[in-house]
């Protein structure tokens, strides 16, 4: 089973995303603010959770406290565990396209996303978009290992 995580300070929204989730067969992880989560964070990097990790955040810019979304975001691409999950910025607030550059920058995001969010079916299929975009540029390169055919080896 998949889990993603979700740093949202409106409870009516975390709750309604973890309920989708759950019936898209993936396992929610929830944060309420930055503080909280970037606590989590740090205990996974100190091996501290045991458990499936997430393959996505989707993070709230705005959140209650001194660490908003963006700098959840720069901690997950600094984590030495998480720092190639997907992320996707969301925000109610309209920002310019600098400030969207901004926030995506710093968080090391994949996309951004105004609430309110897309409808259920569009969400799921956007979300597992960012995530195999995601994939498939941190994938390893793939090294060949089939004997090489090199003919041009010292005679022995």
């Amino acid at each position: 089973m998949s889990t993603w995580m979700v740093v949202e300070d409106e409870p009516d929204i975390y709750e309604v995303l973890l309920a989708m989730f759950e019936m898209w067969g993936i396992e929610g992880v929830a944060f309420v603010d930055g503080e909280e989560a970037v606590s989590w964070i740090e205990d996974v990097d100190r091996g501290r959770f045991k458990g499936e990790l997430p393959e996505l955040a989707l993070l709230d810019i705005r959140l209650p406290g001194e660490i908003k979304g963006q700098m959840v975001g720069e901690r997950l691409r600094k984590s030495p565990i998480l720092g190639q999950i997907a992320i996707v910025m969301s925000t109610a607030f309209k920002l310019s396209a600098d400030e969207e550059r901004l926030m995506m920058t710093q968080a090391g995001a994949d996309k951004l996303v105004y609430k309110p969010l897309p409808k259920f079916n569009e969400l799921q299929r956007m979300l597992e978009e960012v995530i195999t975009q995601r994939r498939t540029r941190t994938k390893p390169p793939v090294v060949d290992s089939t004997p090489s055919t090199n003919n041009n080896s010292p005679a022995k």
